[in-house]
């Protein structure tokens, strides 16, 4: 890997990305895929924007059985899409709540309308329609003889899989993060506001090299936090504290997601206890997460672990999960899911226990599953709870 991976992608590397949806397309009967969320359409286009963050304007993209995706968007990002390797783009003056691509769109599947085909939306869990539904509906009624399949398995299983250029990326925010955390001991100290913490981090992760550091969450409080995504208070810290940080940075569209934990001034035994149960689980799943295990497997292996301390696990539902363009991804590290986990899947190990009175502890690591095993892209936390 490179320590410093060129931005973007070459074009051989959507083909690639279109040709395989198309090869799963085929063979599940599927005569395009109608894309709306912000992670699938750049997938398969590189139509890389934060004007997502903006609900006013749908954006879409079509994959059809053979040749280049179609996009359908809106005329304000027509010139940004026409740097992308796409050549087929149709646009409209948005917004237009009465026609906000909805004839555009029509035109297009009009004919696979008339021949009684079958497009694929994605529909399933942690998925959701970037339209509205009322447009969808009248796209659908627009379209009689069009039947619509649940495309979330085919799209999920081509994004779980990483291209090593993905890979790099991911490599390289993990780096950037990994060095944001080991300046923390000389970004904080006792009698600091969290709140001034959260912006000490930030600030050097934009530094260390992150495009962003749009999320960043955590708890502080004596002898053990008690909750981990509420926003920072202006309590200041004190000795005794258990403090988390969990950051998600971003470069070029791609994440890292892990948090560390610290004492400020000194550990109580049940924290620091908390903390090598956490440690250990870690490695248990890092001993585990090898080609053919499922993430049903790689739970317990860590489960049991934490069983030591918390029968619970913390009840957050899972351990870990997918990582890629979104903070999370599919799959997740839990009970239920019997996904197996392939060669070049980039994962979360994440760990968490309930101890003490309410008290709860998380510890989260990056990975990049290769053939010989589980390979580390976040630099590996300290064995013991470092000391502030």
């Amino acid at each position: 890997m490179t320590d410093n991976p060129s931005r973007g992608f070459p074009e051989r590397e959507f083909a690639a990305r279109t040709e395989r949806a198309q090869e799963r397309m085929a063979s599940s009967g599927l005569d395009g895929l109608l894309l709306m969320t912000e992670a699938e359409v750049r997938y398969f286009s590189g139509f890389h924007t934060l004007f997502w963050q903006s609900p006013t304007r749908p954006w879409f993209v079509f994959v059809p059985l053979t040749g280049k995706p179609i996009a359908i968007i809106p005329e304000i990002g027509a010139e940004l899409m026409r740097r992308t390797w796409l050549d087929d783009i149709r646009t409209w003056s948005a917004p237009c709540p009465a026609d906000d691509g909805l004839s555009l769109l029509t035109d297009l599947l009009k004919p696979l309308a008339k021949a009684s085909k079958t497009i694929g939306v994605m529909k399933g869990h942690e998925t959701s329609l970037r339209m509205p539904l009322g447009d969808y509906e009248r796209l659908i009624e627009c379209l009689p003889g069009l039947s619509i399949a649940d495309a979330t398995g085919l799209v999920r299983g081509l994004r779980m899989i990483k291209s090593e250029l993905e890979i790099e990326k991911i490599a390289h925010i993990c780096a950037i993060g990994s060095r944001t955390f080991s300046r923390v001991p000389d970004l904080v100290f006792e009698g600091q506001p969290l709140e001034d913490v959260f912006r000490a981090f930030r600030r050097e992760g934009l530094a260390q090299g992150a495009d962003d550091v749009p999320y960043l969450v955590g708890g502080a409080d004596l002898g053990g936090y008690h909750d981990v995504i509420s926003p920072p208070s202006r309590r200041p810290l004190a000795t005794g504290d258990i403090l988390m940080l969990d950051s998600g940075a971003v470069w070029d569209g791609y994440y890292c997601d892990f948090d560390r934990n610290y004492a400020i001034g000194a550990a109580d035994d049940a924290s620091r206890r908390a903390y090598d149960v956490l440690w250990r689980a870690t490695e248990a799943g890092l001993a585990a997460a090898r080609v053919g295990t499922t993430c049903r497997e790689l739970f317990q292996v860590m489960q049991s672990v934490i069983e030591e301390l918390d029968n619970q696990g913390g009840d957050v539902g899972r351990l870990g999960h997918g990582l890629g363009m979104q903070l999370t991804e599919w799959p997740s590290h839990a009970a239920f899911d019997h996904t197996v986990i392939e060669e070049n899947m980039v994962l979360t190990l994440e760990p968490s226990l309930s101890y003490g009175n309410g008290r709860i502890m998380v510890h989260e690591e990056n990975i990049v599953v290769r053939q010989g095993g589980a390979e580390l892209l976040s630099e590996r936390t300290s064995r013991d709870l470092p000391v502030i």
